[in-house]
C-alpha cells in the first residue's frame, strides 16, 4: 500500500459537521468542569509533585520522545505529524475513570486532567508548532497551511477553556443546580459525542479500514511509549506506586477528539494525521484497559520503601 495514497483521501467533513464535533467536545468539557472544584486545583499547590511530575511528562517528555521516535522509525510525512499533533494534546476524559481502575490515584488524575487542560490552551499550539517544523519531512506541510500558533491557541480555548469555565463557575455559585444536571449532563454529552464521531466514522468507514493498518503500529508503538513515560517519570521521582498508575494513564490517555478537530479546522483533513488521530482515540481506550488491568495484578503495598522503588 502507497502512504503516499493516505493524504489524496478526501473525508466526508464540511463547516457544518466539523461545527458540530466542536459543540459535542464543548459539551463533554462542560460536563467535566461540573465535577471540578477549586480544590482540585489548589492541590497543586498543596501537594504538587505528583500533578506537575505528570505535567511534565505529558507536555515536555512526551513530545520530545515522540519527536525522537518519528525520526527513527521514519513514516509518511502526515502520519508523523499526526503523532505529533497527539502528542501536543491533553489527557483524555476517560482516564479517570481508567485510573480507578487501575486502582490509582485519583485525586492525582483529576488534578492533571484540570490542569493540563488549562495549559494545553498555550502547551499544545507551542508543541505542534516548535516540534513539526524541527522534522524537515513535516516542516511542509506547516508551511502549506501556514499553521498560526495564535488560531490554534484561540481554538483550543474556545473548546476547552470557556466550557471549562463555565462548568466551574456553575459548580461554584450554582452547586445545588449542578449536582443535580452533573451525572444525566455527563451522560448525554459523552452518548452525543459518540453518536456524532460514530455517524462521522460511518461516513468514511471505507477508506478507514483501507488505510488504517498504515498507522497501526506506530500508533501501537506511540501509546506503549506514552503510558511508559507517564509511569517511570514517577518512579524515578520516587512516586507512590498509586501516583505513577495515574500519572501513566494520563499521559497516556490524549484528548484525541481534540486532536481530530484540530486536523480538520487547520490541516483540511489530511489523510494521513486524520486516520492516525481516529485510530489513536480507538487503540488508547482498549490500552489504557489493559494498562489498568495489568496494573491491578500487582497489589499495592501498604508503605512503600526505597527497596521497592522500580517493582511496578
Amino acid at each position: 500500500m502507497d502512504p503516499v495514497m493516505v493524504d489524496q483521501v478526501h473525508l466526508n467533513f464540511n463547516p457544518t459537521g466539523i461545527a458540530i464535533i466542536n459543540g459535542a467536545i464543548g459539551l463533554m468539557m462542560l460536563g467535566v468542569a461540573l465535577e471540578l472544584k477549586a480544590a482540585d486545583f489548589k492541590r497543586i499547590i498543596t501537594r504538587p509533585k505528583a500533578p506537575m511530575i505528570g505535567l511534565f511528562a505529558q507536555f515536555i517528555l512526551l513530545p520530545a520522545f515522540t519527536f525522537l521516535l518519528v525520526m527513527l522509525i521514519r513514516p509518511h510525512p502526515s502520519i508523523a505529524l499526526g503523532m505529533m499533533l497527539v502528542a501536543a494534546c491533553p489527557g483524555g476524559n476517560l482516564s479517570n475513570i481508567i485510573t480507578y481502575l487501575a486502582k490509582g490515584n485519583c485525586a492525582v488524575s483529576i488534578s492533571m486532567t484540570a490542569v493540563s487542560t488549562l495549559a494545553a490552551i498555550i502547551m499544545t499550539p507551542l508543541n505542534i508548532s516548535l516540534w513539526g517544523s524541527l522534522n524537515p519531512d513535516t516542516v511542509p506541510i506547516l508551511a502549506q497551511v501556514r499553521l498560526n500558533p495564535v488560531d490554534v491557541f484561540v481554538t483550543v480555548f474556545v473548546i476547552l477553556g470557556i466550557p471549562l469555565s463555565a462548568g466551574m463557575l456553575l459548580g461554584h455559585f450554582m452547586p445545588n443546580l449542578a449536582e443535580k444536571i452533573r451525572k444525566p449532563f455527563k451522560i448525554f454529552s459523552l452518548v452525543f459525542f459518540i453518536v456524532i464521531v460514530a455517524g462521522a466514522l460511518a461516513a468514511n468507514w471505507q477508506h478507514f479500514i483501507t488505510y488504517v493498518g498504515l498507522v497501526m503500529v506506530a500508533v501501537f508503538i506511540h501509546n506503549a511509549l506514552a503510558l511508559n513515560i507517564g509511569y517511570w517519570s514517577g518512579r524515578i521521582f520516587k512516586l507512590p506506586r498509586k501516583d505513577c498508575r495515574a500519572v501513566s494513564i494520563e499521559v497516556g490517555i490524549q484528548n484525541s477528539a481534540l486532536g481530530l478537530v484540530l486536523v480538520f479546522n487547520f490541516f483540511n483533513g489530511l489523510g494521513g494525521m486524520a486516520v492516525l488521530v481516529a485510530w489513536w482515540g480507538i487503540w488508547h481506550i482498549l490500552a489504557g484497559l489493559a494498562a489498568a488491568f495489568i496494573f491491578t495484578r500487582f497489589p499495592l503495598p501498604d508503605k512503600e520503601t526505597a527497596d521497592d522503588l522500580f517493582c511496578v
